[in-house]
């Protein structure tokens, strides 16, 4: 086997696509500082009962798992940031406050993930604790849609939805764990006529609101409307329905994007609570980010707590981001010169990139375009293009 190879769906960042990456990360952590969100950095390993708490089953799966050879515990390769972003709100900072968090940092999947092409992802998010307010899931939003901004993609097409539409549908009926799980495949995958096998055992209140469910997607008026019209009054259904509304009504003044909803999407409802999200540019199949409020989680570190938020993977943004970061560059030849040490160190204090030569050698760098040289005139070195 060649030493060089690496793991099926593992990559090496190559120099361009690497600098293009760093550039976006430090321009959107520099964004999320001026909404006044504090930078967070968990480690990459944690104890695995740790790390999966609140969590669902799909991010146990995804989770490389060893031995500590400390403890003898077994500690977790992190599939997903947020957990312990959520523990380390929940139990070191300990505020009564509203907090803002945000992260950006390297973690690892099992699997490929559905419409990925890496196992290894560049995950980056902001959270809000401490808020219930309907407004915090609109500031998450906004800055969701900041993010894309700033790396370019202009047409972002955003869905909404609700977990707890569900949630109140269901009321007091008593489902386990793999009933859940069949029931939200069902109405993620709109599969109408196994959906109505499979509630044919609840009253038929409740099988016809979730087979509605189905059917409830498309522009946000026209859900909306046929909602509160077609789904059974429950005070937590209607404030859903309420939420949504809102936040809709804020973002059509704020922004020109496309909006839709899509009430059956319910991706991540393991421990998604509220509103969740997605957003969608041209040129990829599955969501850009995705996002929502996930009260759960506090509560399963010992402290409950609201909190929404959203992620994405940087590196997904940085391959579809229009923005050019090839670096023009001055060339400098390797002389033992005063005068054109104390030029280019000038010329780099400026911001300036000066790559030196030796005499025949020549520059491969995808990083930068070396369109400028430095040249001796008189006593003075001079930049002259090339």
């Amino acid at each position: 086997m060649n030493r060089w190879l690496l793991p099926e769906d593992i990559a090496d960042v190559l120099p361009a696509q690497a600098r293009k990456v760093e550039m976006l990360r430090r321009s959107i952590l520099d964004l999320y500082q001026s909404y006044g969100y504090e930078l967070v950095s968990p480690p990459i390993l944690e104890f695995l009962d740790s790390l999966l708490t609140g969590t669902g089953s799909d991010l146990n799966l995804q989770t490389f798992k060893l031995v500590d050879q400390l403890s003898g515990r077994t500690l977790g390769l992190r599939a997903d940031i947020t957990p312990q972003v959520a523990r380390i709100d929940a139990h070191l900072l300990n505020r009564a406050g509203v907090t803002r968090l945000c992260y950006a940092g390297s973690v690892a999947h099992a699997r490929t993930p559905l419409g990925s092409s890496s196992r290894e992802q560049l995950q980056l998010g902001a959270e809000i604790y401490g808020s219930a307010n309907w407004e915090a899931d609109f500031e998450a939003i906004t800055l969701l849609l900041k993010t894309l901004e700033t790396a370019g993609l202009k047409k972002v097409y955003l869905d909404l939805s609700h977990a707890a539409i569900v949630t109140g549908i269901l009321g007091d009926q008593l489902l386990d764990k793999d009933a859940i799980e069949s029931l939200y495949g069902l109405l993620q995958s709109k599969d109408r006529p196994r959906l109505q096998q499979w509630s044919a055992c609840l009253p038929a209140s409740v099988a016809k609101a979730l087979l509605t469910l189905t059917e409830l997607n498309g522009p946000c008026s026209d859900v909306l409307a046929e909602a509160k019209k077609n789904l059974p009054k429950h005070a937590a259904i209607d404030q859903a329905l309420t939420d949504l509304e809102r936040i809709v009504l804020a973002l059509k003044a704020t922004t020109g994007l496309e909006l839709s909803i899509d009430l059956a999407d319910l991706r991540g409802y393991q421990y998604h609570s509220g509103v969740m999200f997605a957003a969608y540019v041209d040129g990829l199949p599955q969501p850009i980010a995705r996002g929502g409020r996930y009260d759960q989680v506090g509560q399963a570190f010992g402290r409950a707590r609201p909190a929404t938020g959203f992620s994405l993977d940087l590196l997904t943004l940085s391959s579809l981001s229009p923005i050019q970061v090839r670096k023009p560059a001055i060339l400098a030849p390797w002389l033992q010169d005063a005068a054109l040490e104390k030029t280019i160190a000038d010329l780099r204090s400026r911001g300036e990139v000066v790559i030196q030569v030796f005499a025949g050698e020549s520059v491969e760098a995808a990083e930068y375009e070396c369109d400028r040289e430095l040249v001796k005139q008189g006593d003075s070195w001079e930049i002259r293009k090339k």
